[in-house]
């Protein structure tokens, strides 16, 4: 039981999150739309478009947002998943911060799921730390 409220349940949330985060991602790539687009400051809609408009950050990280994504919910090398997205939730995490507020609850949500995950796969990761 403790693994699922642990293991499982972060693994699954954090894996539709960035799931979700790719769909809409690769919707954008196609049409220039975001399907889902939460309320998003002014500084914070400058940051994104740059992103987009680089021709190639917002395709790369819509990627590994996809793999991260299919890793966790598939279970198949979760660690490596996390590994994977954990460079983008700390942008997630410092751009809500210090560029766009409204999203700080959903920043953090992301973040405990991904502490929780880190806790939970330490012996996978341990060998990197040697």
């Amino acid at each position: 039981m403790k693994t699922v409220f642990l293991v499982t349940i972060p693994r699954v949330l954090l894996g539709l999150l960035f799931l979700v985060s790719a769909v809409d991602g690769f919707w954008w790539l196609a049409t220039g739309t975001n399907l889902i687009h939460p309320p998003t400051s002014e500084r914070g809609l400058a940051f994104e478009t740059a992103l987009q408009n680089s021709g190639f950050i917002w395709p790369m990280v819509k990627v590994v947002n996809l793999t991260g994504a299919l890793s966790l919910l598939f279970n198949r090398a979760p660690a490596f998943g996390l590994a994977l997205l954990a460079p983008i939730m700390a942008v997630i995490v410092f751009f809500h911060l210090v560029l766009n507020p409204q999203g700080i609850p959903v920043a953090l949500i992301m973040a405990v799921l991904g502490v929780l995950l880190v806790v939970a796969y330490r012996d996978r990761y341990r060998a990197l730390f040697r």
